[in-house]
């Protein structure tokens, strides 16, 4: 099998880097080499930006139809090539086929959102607000913007932010994941594909050195970030000392709530998707899994279903769950389940799994904790791989006091068949997305990601109106047109506009 030499994409076309650092793209359930990425150079950053920049001026002129039309192409390519995509998703990610298939479709969401521009970016307007005074705003971009993006969503995570930047003017820089870039690229050509004109989008690859030349780079005016925690502070203070407008969505110990009057098997299957789908690589995933009451028995059922789980790789449709990206990760959540084994019960132990075919994949096995505690390693670490901790507490009030507790709150979710508890869920839960009788709540793309303490810093979040808002820079007009013969009534030294 041949290696693919990934590219850069500057100015409308695949660039070979002249990077000396270059990285394997590995397919997780193999180990063989599918693909290498540069680490793109500083002069080809630069070359990036500046090609984005010089697009900007013309750009930011083309109408809003003309805009929206290539929206309209561009949904219409990623939709008939989603088998493509999904294909090199699992290639490279590990996720099983039908999930990659539901990513595409969770970024098509957006780009078919972007098809909307022209009502989204229409600004306000006061007539006569003063005499003979109109008062309007419009929103117009900002400029050149970035996005830095996660291994996990290599479609998704690009559609949550490029598609609304550029359909609102911008042109745009995107550095995704050096562990899974295929996709990204194949999604980027059908962009250009569908009419996107040379320099509004370009592609860099690269590691920290990249990263941080875009945020320090003064052409660029403002920065997207989905990732870690550690690496999305870092993004944040970093771009925003140079002057950026900054969002970074980050880490996350999202918890499900089970309530003793839910339907039992919709609940119990729910939260093992949640829990086990894309081997726990969500940063929506619902990890901590919370009992209330006599729901607490259904822990022995809970095992049971999770044993009977699926693990084999992407390509095999029946597969519950697929390998974990990289040998590294494989091995951080090993080191996790044994931390955990010192400090809660081990109910179910996905260590030691074997995949007939594929000796090196980097499987983990559901594996499930009971007795877990707020103080242990394995409750406050994101282990980011298909391990479940569950918790037990008496009331709905213990289980909301103890997620408000957790320092997090990107996503939550609560199943019942009562509406007053999953009203007094919604209303006192300090998170910024909540499911009711849905397990992972990433709302659909006309309403805005709003994950919120220590998962999310910036004001706004990525889709919906607050995309726009984060992508546009308000500018208000006040203007007043003279009759020709009008004759100055004297000096006005006051504020008033009268």
């Amino acid at each position: 099998m041949s290696v693919r030499e990934i590219a850069l994409y500057i100015d409308g076309q695949p660039v070979p880097s002249k990077a000396e650092q270059w990285r394997d793209v590995v397919n997780p359930a193999t180990q063989e080499v599918v693909a290498r990425v540069p680490f793109a150079t500083p002069e080809e950053v630069d070359q990036a930006v500046a090609s984005a920049q010089q697009a900007f001026a013309s750009w930011r002129k083309v109408p809003l139809a003309k805009r929206m039309r290539i929206m309209l192409k561009f949904q219409a390519l990623v939709r008939e090539h989603t088998e493509e995509l999904a294909a090199l998703i699992t290639e490279e990610h590990g996720k099983t086929l039908p999930d990659a298939e539901g990513e595409v479709g969770r970024g098509l969401e957006v780009i078919e959102h972007a098809c909307s521009i022209t009502s989204l970016q229409l600004g306000e307007i006061a007539e006569n607000a003063a005499s003979d005074v109109n008062v309007y705003s419009l929103h117009q971009p900002l400029g050149v913007g970035a996005g830095i993006t996660a291994f996990n969503f290599p479609i998704m995570l690009p559609c949550f932010m490029f598609p609304l930047a550029i359909a609102t003017g911008n042109t745009f820089v995107l550095k995704p994941s050096e562990q899974d870039p295929s996709s990204t690229m194949r999604l980027v050509e059908l962009a250009h594909q569908a009419g996107v004109p040379a320099g509004v989008l370009n592609v860099v690859h690269g590691g920290p050195d990249v990263a941080n030349q875009l945020c320090d780079h003064p052409d660029i005016k403002a920065l997207s970030f989905i990732g870690s925690t550690a690496i999305g502070t870092h993004i944040y203070e970093r771009a925003g000392k140079a002057g950026k407008r900054v969002q970074s969505m980050m880490g996350a110990k999202n918890h499900c709530v089970i309530m003793p009057d839910a339907n039992r098997s919709q609940a119990i299957n729910n939260v093992l998707g949640s829990a086990f789908g894309a081997a726990g690589q969500r940063c929506m995933a619902n990890s901590v899994l919370v009992l209330v009451g006599e729901a607490r028995q259904w822990l022995d059922e809970i095992v049971e279903k999770s044993r009977e789980m699926k693990v084999g790789p992407g390509t095999q449709r029946d597969a519950d769950l697929g390998p974990l990206v990289s040998p590294a990760a494989r091995d951080r959540v090993l080191k996790l389940i044994d931390t955990g084994e010192s400090e809660a019960t081990l109910a179910l132990d996905g260590r030691g799994i074997n995949v007939e075919g594929y000796p090196d994949g980097n499987f983990v096995g559901p594996t499930i904790f009971s007795d877990v505690t707020a103080d242990m390693t394995i409750y406050k670490e994101e282990i980011f791989g298909p391990v479940l901790c569950v918790v037990g507490v008496e009331t709905l009030d213990d289980a909301i006091a103890f997620i408000n507790a957790n320092p997090n709150g990107n996503g939550t979710s609560i199943f019942t068949n009562s509406g007053w508890a999953g009203r007094r869920f919604e209303s006192d839960i300090d998170v910024g997305q909540v499911g009711i009788n849905v397990p992972i709540p990433v709302p659909v793309a006309y309403f805005s990601f709003t994950g919120s303490r220590a998962s999310k810093l910036g004001d706004l979040g990525p889709n919906g109106k607050q995309a726009i808002q984060f992508w546009t820079q308000t500018k208000t007009v006040t203007s007043r047109w003279f009759e020709p013969e009008n004759v100055s009534g004297g000096i006005n030294s006051t504020i008033s506009m009268g």
